[in-house]
């Protein structure tokens, strides 16, 4: 008897876990124990980013929670995420023997990106175009760690929002998603964490501002991919790595967006 195929499962990582090396190297062990799971990581580094856009001498400017990229910024903030913060996690992986690989999302052709309209400069639209490559490292049992950054039709780089690129590459490989933040999921109106969450529920607490900032482009991306996919996406800490067994043992963990 066959046994059942198991999905990949994407993690998205961000934020303060890039600057707790206690924390990265937590989450990693946790993926290291995962027996006959596929894992792909993508991750942002805003963190990174921010820092050295001062050191040049520029300002950072956001919009709902979504980094504006000034063309001639481009070049400092793919060079910090794809360059300095991939590398970095990939260094940290291949130390704990997880056979890393470090990507961009224009790599293998696997997403492809369009200009967003949206007034945020070279930020990327991503959508899921070729898993060839993808399935070639799973399969081989490597462990693909995934930068933000894409590329345009005509070869021009972009910043894409990490979430957003979290969400493509899951659509990518039918995969289960984990979203993970500062903090254990989303909060409602009440100032607790809320166990699920729908389309209608977060429309109403971010027109209140209680849902603001990084974690209206999370739950935004979420709802996405839970429509897209048909089942629900989870938001929960990094600060709890042993969550993802729970989530792959079927429990419910941080935030659970759901589809309509």
């Amino acid at each position: 008897m066959n046994s059942p195929v198991l999905k990949p499962l994407v993690i998205k990582i961000g934020g303060a876990i890039l600057e707790k090396e206690s924390a990265l190297n937590a989450l990693l062990k946790v993926i290291s124990q995962l027996e006959n799971k596929q894992v792909v990581l993508v991750h942002g580094g805003g963190c990174v980013v921010d820092e050295m856009l001062y050191q040049a001498g520029y300002t950072t400017e956001k919009k709902h929670g979504l980094r504006v990229t000034p063309i001639e910024q481009i070049g400092l903030i793919s060079g910090a995420l794809a360059g300095t913060v991939n590398k970095s996690i990939v260094a940290t992986a291949n130390s704990m023997e997880l056979a890393a690989v470090g990507l961009s999302l224009n790599d293998g052709g696997m997403i492809s990106c369009t200009l967003s309209t949206q007034d945020l400069g070279q930020v990327g639209i991503p959508q899921s175009n070729n898993s060839k490559l993808l399935d070639c490292l799973l399969k081989t049992d490597f462990l693909p760690i995934i930068s933000s950054i894409g590329a345009l039709e005509n070869g021009d780089l972009v910043n894409v929002n990490a979430d957003d690129a979290a969400v493509a590459i899951c659509q990518l490989l039918n995969a289960e998603l984990l979203l993970l933040t500062d903090v254990n999921g989303v909060k409602g109106a009440d100032g607790e964490y809320l166990s699920s969450l729908n389309a209608e529920q977060a429309d109403s607490l971010i027109q209140q501002g209680i849902i603001a900032g990084g974690m209206t482009a999370k739950v935004n991306a979420a709802l996405h991919a839970a429509q897209q996919l048909r089942r629900s996406i989870a938001v929960a800490s990094w600060q709890s790595p042993e969550q993802i067994t729970q989530l792959l043992d079927g429990h419910g963990v941080g935030t659970q967006i759901q589809p309509n």
